[in-house]
């Protein structure tokens, strides 16, 4: 039995199966409302199965995931004898229908009618044995979908933990009125609001200014919690480092004492606007990029390094140097912008290059959105991805 609902759970389509065994012709179904043609039944006071299907529905249009049932009992009203409710046990799976930009366009409503397997239980089993059987079936799938919504509900209140953090790890940089610079975070399909990835502006002394993203390996609150601590110690030792190099340095040293933090990247440039030049390095993190006004797009790849702590001796990082003009852009990015599965690294590049040039002229905010839109695949991203978009 399939039935697709808009989603206003209209009927739009049913196969054949579904209208036999519904007991529903195509009439009595396509163009209305769900519970219209399948109310709860009226005389049982403990009828859940509209709230429960409503439920799922919603979830799935909510978060465009497929959702899976527990064993329903859902009464249905006889055609034939208007005011009789034949008793039926429904499996029902629900699942969303995606348009190009990942809205939840239709839903596909599944339903598995085992009512006749839960009866033939009950003939199998001898005298009173039928309806004891009958009854822990259906006692034990409600407990299973009890369950469900309590993970659901704990799981919902861990993503409100999430958004507390992004919110105090990620802040929006407040910085002097003649700087332009935009940043973004999108977290990874399916994952909390927060993990690895992050982003950091530093105002120094002397017209100059220090960038850096960075990428916590894993996912989930105890990623966020790493990144949240090694985010801090490079904001710190970027005030105090006679350039990136020291302060990756100061980082790699810090992270050797802080677990769940090995084989952490991380970029950073000091912008120096007096000498027009930037400074980078980085600790095995993906290469800024530096777009020029005349079109071309420079990676900056001449100071890369392992990770943080994957060597077993501390050994100073490297460090480069680039002329920039006013009106350049700098880009910094986690590797959820640009990478993809099976798919060669510098291919990302490449794409990314091209996207940087073409919208090159915009303000930063316009630029940050463009690459969002370019470079993320349209159901969403696998990875994490931190974005920061700087007017040179």
């Amino acid at each position: 039995m399939v039935a697709l609902l808009t989603p206003d759970l209209v009927y739009a389509d049913a196969n054949e199966d579904f209208v036999g065994n519904s007991g529903r012709s195509r009439e009595e179904l396509i163009g209305r409302y769900l519970f219209d043609v399948f109310p709860d039944n009226p005389n049982d006071r403990t009828a859940t199965g509209v709230r429960n299907l409503e439920a799922s529905l919603r979830r799935v249009l909510a978060t465009g995931e497929r959702d899976t049932m527990a064993l329903q009992r859902y009464d249905v009203q006889s055609s034939q004898r208007p005011g009789e409710w034949e008793e039926r046990y429904w499996s029902p799976i629900n699942a969303p229908i995606l348009d190009a930009e990942g809205h939840v366009v239709l839903l596909v409503h599944r339903v598995e009618d085992v009512t006749e397997l839960i009866h033939a239980r009950g003939r199998a089993a001898a005298g009173g044995r039928s309806q004891v059987m009958e009854a822990e079936l259906y006692t034990r799938s409600r407990e299973l979908q009890d369950v469900n919504e309590r993970l659901r509900l704990a799981h919902a209140r861990e993503r409100e933990i999430a958004l507390a953090l992004q919110e105090a790890m990620l802040p929006v940089p407040h910085l002097a009125d003649h700087h332009q610079a935009a940043v973004r975070y999108r977290p990874a399909v399916g994952a909390l609001n927060v993990c690895g990835d992050w982003y950091d502006l530093v105002e120094l002394p002397g017209d100059r200014m220090a960038v850096a993203v960075g990428d916590v390996v894993g996912h989930g609150l105890a990623a966020a919690c790493v990144m949240g601590q090694l985010r801090s110690a490079l904001s710190a030792a970027s005030r105090v480092a006679a350039g990136p190099a020291q302060a990756l340095d100061v980082l790699g040293l810090y992270a050797r004492a802080v677990d769940g933090a090995e084989s952490t990247t991380a970029a950073s440039v000091h912008i120096d606007w007096t000498s027009h030049t930037l400074a980078y390095s980085s600790a095995g993190h993906l290469p800024p990029a530096l777009a020029r006004a005349d079109g071309t797009v420079v990676f900056l790849d001449q100071a890369t390094d392992p990770p943080l702590g994957a060597r077993p001796e501390h050994v100073p990082r490297p460090q480069a140097g680039h002329a920039f003009t006013s009106g350049d852009t700098l880009v910094l990015y986690t590797d959820g912008l640009i990478e993809r599965r099976h798919e060669d690294i510098g291919t990302g590049l490449d794409r990314l290059a091209r996207s940087l040039a073409a919208h090159r002229t915009l303000p930063p905010d316009h630029i940050a959105d463009a690459l969002l839109l370019d470079l993320l695949p349209t159901p969403g991203a696998t990875d994490d991805t931190a974005l920061v978009v700087l007017r040179l």
